[in-house]
């Protein structure tokens, strides 16, 4: 009898009866032979079919499946290094075929189709392989994540989706009727973070975040998951410190386990193979000089426009592009200008234009995974920062209180888990890194 099975067991059942079930990815053949490429959400296998083992009836039947017909499988399994599919090396001898369900008119075919249509068929495109693989690859490093966290004694401690306030800047906000009052959708879960670290030492919060940008970059999305740890009894450089093992681990452990979805994406895995402990540091300034080198040395007319930059200003998907391609693994650039940074930056000592943040560059151009920082711990200093940033003090006022009873030096940061899949996978574009994303153009599907 026959033992049902998936197709990344496939290679446990060298020379035995088994039974996929899975949908048609392509049909080929000639004569007395079918190939049909079978997937099943875990892999796909090469299933053959010979006309005189299962009769012409059924042959025919399989002559006219389309591409994602519904269909269960049984036949022998059988080594062949030359049969392709994910991880490939094996194939089905088709002995019985039961059609559930016979596709005609598939939208996405073999043909190139544009990137807008692709997004249109969100919900289709998904079954494409190399779709496929990016969302393996994205689960596979949301579980390293909360891995590392889990095993490091942090807390998970989940905070509010619906905020009355603004954490990150007040023009990024999607604004909600909250009964008889305006709430917003959370720009992050630091702030009820930095209440929780005062209950539990080191916590994580997990989820998704909305940001209102009016921004196209392929880096940008208006709703994306981000991990959120924040440390009592923590400053800056601790705080890069833990980065630098968290992104590590994160890596080393998806090279490790998608080592078939990875090659799928025909991702060069060499530069992730450098990615381990210390990343190089930089200061703001020192990256500033670097990028003004770069501008000055370069001879394209439109580089050199892109890469202005003057002291104070934040940078930009070209700045970040160009300073991570001196440098082999993800760069930390600490000491930002307070004024491109958010209100609750502890001041650099002796420096109060400064601030002690820290972002994580992520190598071969992909810019910006991770933004932290160590927080403000005295009351007095906070107050300031909110009036000067003109923001309302009584929604703020249980934040304040927390520097009040029991403050502590404290820092945290937040990782992008669709900027971190886009860099580990090698795509071009964040989009591709969401099952359904959210743009400025894009709700649908």
């Amino acid at each position: 009898m026959a033992t049902e099975i998936t197709i990344d067991q496939i290679h446990q059942y060298e020379g035995q009866e088994i039974t996929l079930k899975g949908w048609v990815y392509l049909r080929t053949g000639k004569g007395k032979l079918q190939f049909l490429r079978l997937r099943d959400g875990t892999g796909i296998v090469q299933c053959v079919a010979f006309r005189p083992d299962l009769g012409d009836e059924l042959f025919e039947e399989i002559k006219r499946l389309g591409q994602e017909s519904s269909i269960i499988v049984t036949g022998m399994v059988r080594a062949d290094e030359r049969a392709p599919g994910v991880p490939g090396g094996y194939e089905v001898g088709i002995r019985q075929l039961t059609v559930l369900q016979n596709v005609a008119d598939y939208p996405i075919g073999p043909k190139e189709h544009g990137i807008e249509f692709l997004m249109d068929q969100r919900h289709l495109w998904l079954r494409s392989s190399k779709q496929w693989a990016i969302m393996r690859v994205r689960t596979v490093i949301k579980r390293a994540i909360i891995d590392f966290l889990d095993d490091h004694g942090f807390v998970n401690i989940d905070t509010p989706i619906l905020t009355p306030s603004a954490a990150e800047g007040t023009s990024t906000l999607f604004e909600v009727a909250y009964f008889d009052e305006k709430a917003y959708l959370a720009q992050t879960g630091q702030l009820y973070n930095e209440a929780n670290i005062m209950a539990f030492g080191k916590v994580y919060c997990f989820g998704p975040t909305f940001r209102a940008e009016k921004s196209k970059t392929r880096r940008h999305l208006a709703e994306f998951w981000m991990v959120e740890p924040e440390l009592a009894f923590c400053d800056l450089e601790q705080l890069m410190a833990v980065e630098e093992q968290f992104v590590s681990y994160i890596v080393q452990t998806t090279l490790q386990k998608c080592r078939h979805e990875l090659a799928l994406l025909e991702r060069d895995t060499t530069a992730l193979a450098k990615v381990t402990p210390p990343f190089p540091r930089i200061s703001y300034d020192e990256a500033v000089a670097r990028i003004a080198a770069i501008r000055e040395a370069t001879a394209d007319p439109e580089l050199k426009a892109l890469l202005a930059l003057e002291w104070g200003d934040d940078f930009g998907s070209p700045h970040e592009t160009e300073l991570t391609k001196q440098f082999d693994k993800p760069v930390f650039v600490y000491g930002y200008p307070s004024q491109v940074k958010a209100f609750y930056m502890e001041p650099w000592p002796g420096r109060a234009e400064v601030c002690k943040s820290v972002d994580l560059l992520a190598p071969e151009g992909y810019g910006e995974i991770i933004g932290g920082s160590e927080r403000m711990s005295d009351p007095a200093m906070l107050v300031a920062a909110i009036e000067r940033h003109e923001l309302p003090l009584e929604h703020y006022q249980w934040y304040v209180d927390l520097r009040n009873f029991g403050s502590v030096p404290h820092s945290g940061f937040g990782l992008g888990l669709e900027r971190t899949v886009t860099w580990i996978c090698g795509i071009d574009h964040i989009r591709q890194a969401s099952p359904f994303p959210r743009t400025l153009n894009r709700l649908h599907p």
